[in-house]
Parts: structure tokens; sequence; C-alpha cells
């Protein structure tokens, strides 16, 4: 497994289609998941450290474990099978449950928890940006720097 960096979400133009972009911690390759609005939203948030008005549904999840002596240990993004990504949370009582990588990188971020994807994922999925579209991806870190959640729309 290689541990992998929230670069941040976007909105994939002429689509409007959310984005989130991770990064391996110790690699050049970029690893993008097409996610939904909602979980694109409360990414945002986690990495804004913007508490919402009311808790959003990854807080509460994040708040119940705390309370049942519960933690996130690490999220595994595990496979990708048919153009749809799969990922565990594994929790520090040795359980593991299935979920969608959007709200368990969601979820990962409230909790300090580590972020890995397989080597397959990664090698199917993945990308490397070349040297001369490192400005890209500052203009995309600034990008990242200046979109607040709103921009993203109202979660339900």
């Amino acid at each position: 497994m290689l541990q992998m960096e929230v670069v941040g979400v976007r909105v994939e133009m002429p689509t409007n289609q959310p984005i989130v972009l991770l990064k391996e911690a110790h690699g050049e390759r970029f690893l993008p998941i097409w996610i939904g609005m909602t979980e694109a939203t409360a990414i945002a948030l986690a990495q804004a450290e913007e508490p919402p008005a009311r808790p959003l549904t990854h807080d509460l999840f994040r708040d119940v474990l705390s309370a049942l002596g519960v933690g996130l240990r690490a999220v595994n993004i595990v496979a990708l099978r048919d153009g749809i990504f799969f990922a565990d949370l594994v929790f520090s009582n040795g359980v593991e449950v299935s979920a969608r990588p959007s709200d368990s990188i969601a979820l990962a971020l409230r909790t300090g928890a580590r972020i890995f994807a397989s080597e397959e994922v990664v090698q199917e999925a993945g990308v490397i940006i070349p040297d001369d579209q490192e400005d890209e991806v500052e203009k995309f870190r600034e990008f990242l720097d200046t979109i607040t959640p709103e921009d993203f729309g109202r979660a339900g």
C-alpha cells in the first residue's frame, strides 16, 4: 500500500463534476477520483478546518466513533473496477468496513487517519504530471486556497 496525501478538490469543467486529487506521499503519481458534490463539500470543509454550522454526516460519524472509543486507523483504497473505486475503513479494534473513497477521505481528514492506495490502483489510474506542468499543479493549489465550500453549493 502507498501512502497518499490529499491535494484537494476541484470542479472539472465543463461537466461540473467534482474531483478529489490524491498524491503519493513518497512518489510522483497523482490519483484523481471523481466524487459527488456533497462529498466534495465535506472534503473542502475538512481541509479548510471550518466547522459547519451543524454537523455533517462525516462529523457525526467521527463523533460516534469517539463516543464508542474506536479510532479510524487508516483508509485503504483497495480496488478499481469498471471505473468505480473501492475503499476500506480500518478501525483501531481491527474491524474493516467497505466504504466509498470519497466518504472515507472526508472521514480521514476529520480524524487524522492516514490514507493509502494499493499499488495496482495507482498503476491503473494514477497519472504523472510532467515537470513542465508543475505550474499547473501550483495553480491548482492556489485555486484550492481560494475556493470556499459555498462554491460547491449547499449540502442537504
